[in-house]
């Protein structure tokens, strides 16, 4: 079986004044389809700047990144922006809506990049408000949601364009213990769905949801560790 994600001697290099940050030191890892991985690790780690490369949010200084056979490792800003919007799908900390729009249209704002037309594009925002449990807040703005409410818009909205890949970076950071339970009881059903989930936490509570756990220290893979079946 083919990995979803390959990626191959990868790393990354920043360049601060006259000091050379390798914030990645030469990362190989496979993830396959419908696997849960948590990416775990210390501030400064390099599971953040992991994160940016998989999800093609930044390009690597060296080495190959594969997702679903093509390789993005070497291709354009542009480039990189189409296949973001039709292959991934992101949850931030921050949840990221924009405060004007009702949770129906933030939902239903990364299908405009797609060009679907205007009817078509609010009854798929429609249809995973529905499914994350927001049928009846779809009218709502961001300020009219509680913490947990918003990420659950987030969610339906890195949902919304089916991508292959759902990246979580920290999703429950800014919430209550209950309410982290219910985001990450949503990723869980998820992932029993057949979505791919990467984590990024630094909380073990929330990385024992994952049945990988890659653990991360000085740019470098430190361990990766599969689980027969995860705890919740």
């Amino acid at each position: 079986m083919e990995p979803i994600i390959a990626v191959r001697a990868l790393q990354k290099i920043y360049i601060m004044g006259d000091t050379q940050v390798n914030a990645l030191q030469s990362i190989s890892l496979d993830i396959y389809k419908n696997e849960y991985v948590a990416l775990m690790g210390p501030s400064g780690s390099g599971k953040s700047t992991l994160m940016n490369l998989l999800g093609c949010l930044d390009s690597p200084t060296s080495g190959e990144y594969f997702l679903n056979g093509t390789n993005v490792s070497t291709m354009t800003d542009s480039e990189l922006a189409e296949v973001r919007n039709k292959e991934i799908g992101f949850v931030f900390q921050t949840f990221n809506l924009l405060p004007r729009l009702s949770a129906l249209e933030n939902v239903a704002l990364p299908l405009v990049y797609a060009g679907i037309s205007k009817w078509k594009r609010l009854e798929r925002a429609e249809e995973v408000l529905t499914a994350v449990g927001l049928g009846d807040r779809m009218d709502h703005k961001p300020n009219e949601l509680s913490g947990g409410q918003r990420q659950r818009v987030a969610i339906a909205r890195a949902l919304v364009n089916t991508p292959s890949i759902i990246l979580a970076d920290e999703p429950t950071g800014n919430l209550d213990s209950k309410t982290s339970v219910e985001i990450m009881n949503i990723l869980g059903e998820l992932h029993r769905q057949g979505n791919t989930i990467i984590l990024v936490t630094h909380e073990p509570d929330i990385a024992e949801y994952a049945h990988r756990v890659v653990r991360m220290r000085d740019g470098l893979i430190e361990s990766d560790v599969r689980k027969t079946a995860a705890v919740h």
